[in-house]
């Protein structure tokens, strides 16, 4: 049995306090939170469970094993050390930490205190994120060439970060996770019109390697909430729509055809419509086994219990922080492309 100790009970921590209660072989010992009226909320829905406004009172108990944050990002850094250095295995919500300096400080810390450091990148655990995942790595779509991907919503309006940092992180793990590397260069360009110096809106393209571009669409200043992707290969091409439960992914057989199969020229439309092919749409199944933030929790489970590393883990923690700080740092400098290191 895990011990677990949840750091903030607000927006998401009812969620992960709920998964490691009921999963069998954790158990959460402590809640711990600033603001009383939620300690009450979470003591009377989950009765034994210890409640603190000190962070301390977990972090020193010997029976607790790990340590699972849903705080502000910019606690972050600060929380994870010290349950780091109190010999706690750590789970963070996304991103990591709020800069890059202190993201690649917990990475060397976890490393020499030899536990385990686990980001929430939680769409990497959607069992729809994984099967796009066999689809690529198995070359059903061919040739990668570009993925775009929208993530909009009319708030929450956040102040401590941007929308990049807040929304764009989830796409950059999945995106890095489909095409097994990491962004070799970043550009972005952005609004804020809500608060100023917070950007409500960032449009960002990152060049992955095999000349392999994803462009990202992150917004909490949009009527309509969208999580649409589009992978396009050199065979076939795909959708993924993360609102659409029932049926998320689309297959289409449709490419532009060899060049060699095509017309010396094109003089009419039905000539050109001749230099594409335009095949059956598909809907595989995905089998929905458990909810994306169950399979998380229970990987985190697996690691601390098994001794092995998060497919989530501070090394790609650090890559997503990485590509964030680079948006950052494009967006401040009117949109140039960063490069990144490899």
């Amino acid at each position: 049995m895990v011990h677990v100790a949840v750091v903030g009970a607000g927006h998401w921590g009812p969620n992960l306090i709920n998964n490691f209660q009921s999963s069998g072989r954790s158990s959460v010992s402590y809640v711990v939170d600033r603001d009383s009226d939620r300690l009450a909320a979470v003591a009377q829905r989950f009765p034994g469970v210890v409640t603190s406004r000190n962070f301390d009172d977990a972090a020193n108990d010997a029976a607790v094993d790990a340590v699972v944050i849903a705080t502000p990002t910019r606690t972050h850094f600060d929380l994870a050390k010290r349950a780091l250095e109190a010999g706690k295995h750590v789970l963070v919500e996304k991103p990591l930490t709020d800069s890059l300096e202190s993201s690649e400080a917990l990475c060397e810390l976890a490393q020499r205190v030899e536990r385990i450091l686990m980001v929430g990148h939680v769409f990497v655990y959607n069992p729809a994120a994984r099967q796009v995942k066999h689809y690529i790595t198995t070359g059903e779509l061919g040739r990668i060439y570009y993925i775009s991907m929208v993530r909009t919503n009319l708030g929450p309006i956040r102040v401590d970060v941007d929308a990049a940092w807040d929304l764009a992180a989830h796409d950059i793990s999945v995106a890095s996770y489909w095409l097994d590397a990491t962004p070799s260069s970043v550009s972005a360009i952005g609004g804020a019109w809500v608060n100023p110096g917070v950007a409500d809106a960032v449009f960002a393209t990152l060049r992955y390697p095999g000349d392999v571009l994803v462009n990202l669409h992150a917004s909490w200043l949009n009527p309509r909430k969208a999580r649409d992707i589009t992978v396009v290969g050199d065979k076939k091409m795909l959708t993924f729509d993360d609102v659409n439960l029932a049926e998320p992914l689309r297959i289409y057989d449709k490419q532009v055809m060899d060049q060699r199969s095509q017309p010396v020229y094109t003089d009419s439309f039905a000539s050109f419509r001749m230099s594409v092919r335009d095949g059956d749409i598909t809907v595989p199944r995905v089998p929905m086994m458990s909810e994306p933030l169950r399979n998380e929790c229970e990987h985190f489970l697996d690691c601390v219990i098994q001794g092995t590393p998060p497919l989530s883990g501070g090394k790609e923690g650090l890559a997503v922080v990485r590509a964030l700080d680079a948006i950052s740092q494009s967006l401040r400098e009117g949109g140039r492309e960063i490069r990144l290191e490899s």
